[in-house]
């Protein structure tokens, strides 16, 4: 049975994959663990954990019998420029007390999220292959392109079975995100059910890929159970729901809510995603461990309005 500690369990992916983890009948146990002190709403088995510490992670991992991980905790793409020392640190020596667990033989199997950030303004931005030029200009893309050769180059060399993906935007209702690019697309929704307006920091035509969170666990899972021998990409996988601009995710939501408006002010982030691709070429997913998105920018829309009123309600 699988065992698994979720590190960075209180952001926007591990909030979600504590529940989907836990619903799956193979999983006997779920340690969800972030830097922060535990609170009364935390999972039932929610412990403090500093992920740039091996020794707590060696003491967690051998305490609970846990035999899978996934490395969740990151300092994303504008916070981490405001910061880039401290999210180098975090970034970087996080990954590697990991790894070097998995070289140990103290854990089975990794998994460890990449991003479409690895990619510059020197990839082709349109169906972005999978192996593409990866010049990234932010240190959030820069610290996941060392990761990506890291997690390839431990697999290689010790054999360690790390998986990836490079997650596009991510939109999901269970909680807010924590700093990145993309985040103009969760955002949004919770303007327009309490305001009615959004001040958007991104360019009304900035086209991004995006994917529902529903999409993003369900890709994680799914490669996490693909046989080895079927996995042809030790680096990180490409994967691709959808790709839309703000002005059509706005006139999407204005579909239910008429009277919604939304303003244009792009600040430094609109330069960040200027240099990411405009949509993905997945195909390598969809052969290897037959990937395939569910979620379409419309009925995206409509679970994003239905759950956050939902919760208004509880």
């Amino acid at each position: 049975m699988r065992r698994i500690l979720i590190i960075g369990s209180k952001g926007q992916v591990g909030t979600a994959l504590i529940r989907a983890l836990e619903e799956s009948p193979d999983v006997e146990l779920v340690v969800s663990s972030d830097i922060k002190d535990p609170s009364p709403d935390d999972h039932s088995h929610y412990i403090r954990l500093d992920a740039t510490s091996a020794e707590e992670i060696r003491k967690t991992l051998v305490v609970h019998g846990i035999n899978e991980v996934y490395l969740m905790a990151a300092m994303l793409s504008a916070t981490a420029e405001r910061n880039p020392m401290k999210a180098w640190d975090l970034n970087m020596t996080s990954l590697f007390n990991v790894l070097e667990l998995g070289r140990e033989g103290l854990v089975d199997r990794i998994f460890w999220p990449s991003s479409i950030a690895v990619y510059g303004h020197h990839a082709q931005i349109i169906k972005t292959p999978q192996h593409e030029t990866l010049q990234p200009t932010t240190v959030y893309g820069i610290s996941k392109v060392s990761g990506e050769l890291w997690c390839n180059y431990y697999h290689e060399k010790h054999g360690v079975d790390v998986r990836s993906v490079r997650y596009p935007g991510l939109i999901g209702s269970r909680s807010l995100p924590g700093g990145g690019t993309t985040d103009y697309a969760v955002h949004i929704f919770h303007a327009a059910l309490e305001k009615g307006h959004f001040s958007c920091f991104l360019s009304p035509d900035r086209r991004l890929p995006m994917m529902h969170m529903n999409d993003a666990i369900r890709a994680t899972m799914e490669l996490m159970a693909a046989p080895p021998e079927n996995l042809s990409v030790r680096t990180s996988y490409n994967i691709q729901a959808m790709s839309f601009d703000p002005q059509t995710l706005a006139a999407e939501i204005q579909r239910h809510i008429p009277e919604f408006t939304i303003e244009y002010l792009p600040d430094h982030r609109d330069l960040i995603a200027a240099d990411w691709p405009d949509s993905i070429d997945d195909r390598q997913a969809r052969e290897d461990w037959h990937w395939r998105p569910s979620v379409d920018l419309t009925s995206l829309v409509d679970l994003m309005l239905t759950d956050l009123k939902i919760k208004d309600l509880l």
